[in-house]
């Protein structure tokens, strides 16, 4: 990183010597007012579509058509097992066993399934920790949770955050935190990954801190899978759940998916909210009320999934199965360090990166703190062929994709910015 400079050929040969380069065809990139590619920096909040997902989807619309109700059994990919195809892809982004994970429902319709067999409160021991700063939807999920086990939202919730004048938490103070207070703590739910600030946390010193003082630990990774290198398994997490629209370029409002560790697929007396589809496939058309779990990840299932949905996702998945997550991660390092250093070499006093700059505590988006006009500054971002996204109260959220993002976008990117 010591070696980038502020020259256009830099980039220019930073992509020509990309060995993921050719990844960008593989997606539609939106186009500005006068026909040109935009730069694209929008990815932690929508994924571009892949240029393979309208035929997977064709596919099963087809198969509709000639096939009927038959094509559960008789499609070119049966739609009775189709979320098994996705499985082994899933775990390998994860870190996971394949029997640990599934995608189903939406994140936080996860997030309340799984909250069912993991949030246990006891009288003395009921609290949820969370990051302050977490997104809106999980306060509401959790803030729910406590309600619905009649529990007092401002004694049981319990917020981490950062120091004062600090906008990111540091791993030790969480770690203490949990060290101090972790004896009334139930259960912990925070992100893999902050979505304002961009912070990437140690989930695997937190897991542990948590194991140890008996709290069960819970990750919302809508910013992780597809973002970051995920170990779960090995980190002991206890379950997580996260989106597929991201990062993952499932499609808006793309299908979820849901891990839930080893250890606990067996464990029967987890209460847990049954349906059809966690039922024993074996014996599940015969119809019985007798309710027998399929001993993975599955039986969180309540009902068949979306074929249409889960051909997008699998659009993506292959893509992301032939780049390798480890070489997009390296990319992505890259990528943010360019970003982060042509941003410090303009010195422009109006605008302060809030995401860390170990980049092992990020993922690959920069949040940028613009301290006067900041409004004014993305809206004409905007409207000159950049998309990205504004935060209130100050804050311009980028993310260069290393799907299909590349040094060029970035170097122009900062030339827009520093206009």
């Amino acid at each position: 990183m010591k070696n980038f400079t502020r020259d256009l050929s830099f980039a220019m040969d930073a992509d020509q010597a990309d060995p993921l380069k050719n990844f960008r065809d593989k997606f539609f990139i939106p186009k500005d007012k006068n026909g040109k590619d935009v730069i694209y920096f929008a990815g932690n909040s929508l994924g571009l579509q892949p240029k393979t997902v309208r035929a997977y989807i064709e596919q099963e619309l087809k198969d509709w058509a000639t096939l009927g109700v038959e094509g559960h059994l008789h499609a070119k990919n049966p739609w009775l097992p189709y979320h098994e195809f996705l499985t082994q892809q899933t775990a390998e982004l994860t870190g996971a066993k394949p029997e640990e994970v599934v995608n189903m429902n939406s994140l936080s319709v996860n997030l309340h399934l799984l909250f069912a067999s993991f949030y246990k409160p006891k009288k003395y021991k009921n609290k949820i920790v969370i990051e302050s700063n977490a997104f809106p939807s999980d306060h509401y999920a959790v803030q729910s949770q406590i309600k619905f086990h009649g529990y007092d939202i401002d004694s049981t919730l319990v917020e981490v955050k950062p120091r004062f004048g600090e906008d990111n938490l540091r791993t030790g103070d969480i770690l203490d935190f949990i060290e101090i207070f972790g004896d009334s703590v139930s259960l912990l739910w925070f992100a893999g990954v902050n979505y304002y600030t961009g912070q990437s946390f140690e989930i695997e010193k937190i897991a542990n801190a948590c194991h140890k003082k008996n709290i069960i630990a819970g990750f919302d990774l809508a910013h992780s899978v597809g973002n970051t290198l995920l170990k779960l398994h090995d980190w002991n997490v206890d379950f997580a759940v996260w989106c597929n629209y991201k990062y993952m370029n499932g499609g808006p409002g793309s299908i979820g998916g849901a891990f839930i560790h080893e250890k606990h697929l067996k464990n029967y007396s987890l209460p847990k909210f049954l349906g059809w589809w966690g039922h024993d496939k074996t014996t599940r058309f015969l119809m019985g009320h007798d309710y027998v779990p399929i001993p993975t990840a599955e039986s969180w299932q309540l009902s068949n999934p979306p074929i249409l949905q889960l051909a997008s996702l699998k659009a993506s998945l292959d893509i992301f199965e032939e780049a390798t997550m480890s070489a997009l991660r390296m990319k992505s390092e890259m990528l943010t360090g360019y970003l982060e250093f042509l941003i410090k070499d303009s010195n422009n006093d109006n605008i302060e990166i809030i995401t860390p700059s170990d980049i092992t505590q990020r993922g690959c988006q920069l949040s940028l703190r613009i301290k006067k006009n900041g409004k004014e500054m993305y809206h004409r971002m905007i409207s000159e062929g950049v998309i990205c996204d504004w935060r209130e109260p100050d804050v311009i959220r980028v993310a260069p994709v290393p799907l299909y993002n590349g040094f060029a976008d970035v170097w122009n990117f900062s030339e827009k910015l520093r206009q």
